[in-house]
């Protein structure tokens, strides 16, 4: 019990999301494929995908990515914050000079991923739990927001920026060629890359839309004052029993043995 009560408690902060798939919408996307699979070029030169649903995984994997974590923990100044026991706040420094003890964001960003945060997908519905476990409710839940915030705006900007560049490229592309055709592929392309431009500009939740944002936690969930003391008890419990029959056995050793007084 005496341990449940000095063991730093954790809690948990967690934020329900839901993937966004391609855009724009699938009616659309079929008749683009129709034409780009008689230009192709085009749009594999301007680097314009119109496969397979590609997005939610490539979602996934930015949120979970190494860049986005370390990215977010030097913005932040978190160093400190992991690994306070390292850290000499007074003098604003590491309290060790060997470099091969000090943290480093590498370092952190395993630490983050290994005992901090938990990203699970559901098979049966899709929706993503992102979950942050720390020691400190209110920033437990602040970290978990951020995260989908900005993998949220990184991936909304890349797509921006992407598409830019891909109705740039279309433009030349249409003022090369007079073939009513080949400019027909080209101006449904710089449609698509335009309506792409729109949504990402009109929706901050490009990448995951937010069903239940992350709460300030009221309770741990280690460690279980319960349990510890169930275990403290049983453990007592047991100690007492050996310890009261170690000391029978001490102070009252067994009688002779019957065959023993027979031969006597």
């Amino acid at each position: 019990m005496i341990a449940a009560l000095i063991i730093p408690k954790k809690f948990e902060a967690v934020i329900v999301v839901a993937a966004v798939s391609n855009t724009p919408g699938g009616a659309q996307m079929g008749g683009l494929s129709s034409l780009a699979s008689q230009f192709g070029g085009i749009a594999s030169l301007a680097g314009i995908s119109v496969g397979g649903d590609s997005r939610k995984s490539e979602s996934l994997a930015v949120l979970q990515s190494e860049s986005l974590t370390e990215g977010y923990i030097r913005t932040n100044n978190l160093l400190p914050v992991l690994y306070r026991r390292d850290w000499d706040s007074a003098k604003m420094q590491w309290k060790t000079d060997n470099p091969e003890k000090i943290p480093t964001l590498w370092k952190a960003n395993q630490y983050f991923k290994k005992k901090i945060r938990s990203v699970v997908t559901d098979s049966k519905t899709g929706l993503t739990l992102l979950t942050i476990r720390w020691r400190d409710p209110v920033a437990a839940a602040k970290w978990a927001n951020e995260l989908i915030g900005i993998t949220n705006d990184f991936l909304r900007d890349k797509a921006i920026a992407e598409s830019e560049r891909n109705i740039e490229y279309l433009h030349q592309e249409a003022a090369k060629t007079n073939i009513v055709e080949a400019r027909q592929a080209i101006y449904s392309l710089l449609q698509t890359e335009i309506n792409k431009v729109m949504v990402a500009r009109g929706n901050r939740e490009y990448a995951f839309k937010i069903l239940d944002p992350a709460a300030v936690p009221e309770k741990p969930v280690s460690p279980i004052l319960a349990i510890w003391c169930a275990v403290g008890t049983l453990g007592g419990l047991a100690v007492a029993v050996f310890a009261v029959l170690a000391r029978a056995t001490l102070y009252f050793p067994r009688k002779s043995r019957p065959e023993a007084r027979a031969v006597a």
